[in-house]
């Protein structure tokens, strides 16, 4: 039994190329009818099928909601088929850019489908650079820790170092020290030996000079 879908579809369904897609849609599935536009924004549809689920496919098909096109709202009604179309077509009001415009509309939507795709490719890409950056950044701060633990490692040695050059000096001022109180021990003996050499100089020249006294008495010498 051949079938009569009609359709009343609001939205923003007037100069985006919708009715060229319902054309599209309806001469796949072997519809036969009309589309047209009304002059209060709505756009009316008639298809007629013998075969009744092309023709719930056809209804489902028609609620189209993309970057353009956005239907809101479908008031159906169905009834018998009336076998006056040969195929499935557009009426077009006087004035209406018809063709050209609903070709325009698929290039723009085209268009924006391939925008839309840039954008994600970019977006990925920037989410990759970003996701390289935060490892070369894990990377970096990594380097910087393990070379400000080895320069710990080398500043600590370094302060080991010079504690030891400080306990060196310590005990070289020591030597020093205990060598200068030498010196000064050896200075003090040397002016003793030195006094008690010319004491006893003096002493043994007295006692020669008194032998010979002696000696000269006697007529010894």
């Amino acid at each position: 039994m051949t079938m009569r879908f009609t359709a009343y579809v609001s939205g923003k369904v007037q100069e985006v190329g919708y009715r060229a897609r319902v054309v599209d849609i309806a001469n796949a599935l072997g519809l036969k009818g009309m589309i047209e536009n009304l002059k209060d924004g709505r756009v009316k549809i008639i298809a007629e099928g013998e075969d009744e689920k092309k023709i719930k496919w056809f209804e489902d098909a028609i609620d189209i909601k993309n970057a353009l096109i956005y239907v809101s709202s479908i008031e159906k009604s169905y009834s018998p088929a009336s076998g006056e179309f040969n195929s499935f077509g557009k009426l077009v009001a006087e004035g209406e850019t018809d063709t050209r415009l609903d070709t325009a509309a698929g290039y723009l939507k085209e268009l924006i489908s391939a925008v839309n795709k840039m954008n994600e490719n970019l977006g990925g890409k920037m989410d990759q650079m970003l996701s390289k950056q935060d490892e070369l950044l894990d990377e970096v701060r990594s380097m910087n820790d393990n070379l400000s633990g080895k320069m710990d490692q080398m500043l600590g040695k370094q302060d080991q170092m010079l504690s030891k050059q400080d306990q060196m000096l310590s005990k070289q001022d020591q030597m020093l020290r205990k060598q200068d109180n030498l010196i000064i021990e050896v200075k003090y003996v040397n002016r003793k030996m030195d006094r008690a050499l010319e004491t006893g100089i003096v002493e043994l020249k007295r006692d020669m000079a008194e032998v010979k006294s002696a000696l000269k008495a006697k007529g010894i010498i």
